[in-house]
């Protein structure tokens, strides 16, 4: 693959992880892979999903403060894209320009969409998840949100 191809999904910087117990993961992960974590954040956090609509769900999230590619634990609800009930791996986060154009792209392409920061019809977001015919699933993400990351992985405070 080309630069230029692997431009067209964006930059990859962090792999989401569902975890059951954040606490428990933070300790073990952080230990196992050498990596610090940030301050953990516990959100009433926003979600459109094609099944539910609009919700707003209890959510616990961290990432390693270490990268280039971080690693991101979550631990959510039942019923909701965060689901502990499965954890492991749940998707690879990339930096992009324009969630609302790589979103509709990828779905043009056959991808589904999983869920997203605000509906379709609102331009999704400052983030989605959508899921390749494959399985993976990719979190788009808004790339004028990197200088408020880049404070909170240095361990200032996620705005």
């Amino acid at each position: 693959m080309d630069a230029s191809a692997a431009l067209l999904l964006g930059e990859t910087f962090h792999v989401g992880i569902r975890v059951p117990d954040i606490h428990a993961a933070m300790a073990d992960l952080g230990k196992g892979h050498g990596v610090t974590w940030c301050q953990l954040q516990h959100r009433q956090q926003q979600i459109w999903t094609p099944s539910t609509g609009h919700i707003e769900t209890e959510l616990w999230f961290t990432y390693s403060a270490e990268g280039p590619v971080h690693l991101e634990l979550l631990q959510g609800q039942p019923g909701t894209v965060w689901d502990t009930s499965v954890p492991g791996i749940h998707h690879t986060g990339v930096w992009v320009d324009n969630v609302a154009a790589t979103t509709q792209r990828l779905i043009d392409e056959g991808w589904t969409l999983v869920g997203a920061q605000t509906s379709p019809d609102q331009g999704f977001g400052a983030y989605s998840y959508v899921q390749s015919p494959s399985g993976l699933i990719v979190e788009p993400v808004w790339s004028a949100v990197k200088p408020m990351f880049a404070t909170w992985w240095a361990g200032g405070n996620l705005g």
